[in-house]
């Protein structure tokens, strides 16, 4: 499930629409990973709301990835059918915020990902176990 819709230069791993889960991921080598931590989309004020509130951490194979963050930015959405965020698919937009991760490129084998994030009620958990395929 990882792997579908991937773009060529990253590889985005998902967080959730809130709550704690664990995933195991095979992911090519010589990629770098993007991965939210917790994020939101909608108006400017909307988003400016989330993000007093927002915090998270990231920690990959025990060791801490400092988020970085993005306040608001505007976004255009083109849905995928069957997406649960965007429906049936379509074409809207809005603002996007929240913390994000980006991890250089890992060396093959075995790794693990834990994120935890959080905004006013809203919290999320990811536990990934990623594979990483040799070249």
């Amino acid at each position: 499930m990882c792997g579908r819709h991937q773009p060529r230069d990253v590889w985005f791993l998902a967080g959730t629409f809130g709550g704690q889960v664990k995933r195991d991921c095979r992911v090519p080598h010589g990629r770098p990973i993007a991965v939210p931590v917790t994020n939101s989309f909608g108006d400017q004020k909307s988003c400016a709301a989330f993000m007093r509130d927002a915090r998270g951490t990231v920690v990959l194979d025990g060791e801490p990835v400092e988020p970085e963050v993005h306040e608001g930015a505007a976004m255009v959405v083109e849905g995928a059918p069957g997406n649960p965020v965007t429906g049936e698919g379509g074409t809207f937009s809005g603002t996007g915020c929240g913390l994000w991760v980006q991890i250089p490129s890992l060396a093959p084998g075995a790794h693990s990902l834990a994120i935890r994030g959080q905004s006013g009620d809203f919290s999320v958990g990811v536990d990934y176990a990623l594979t990483v395929a040799a070249s």
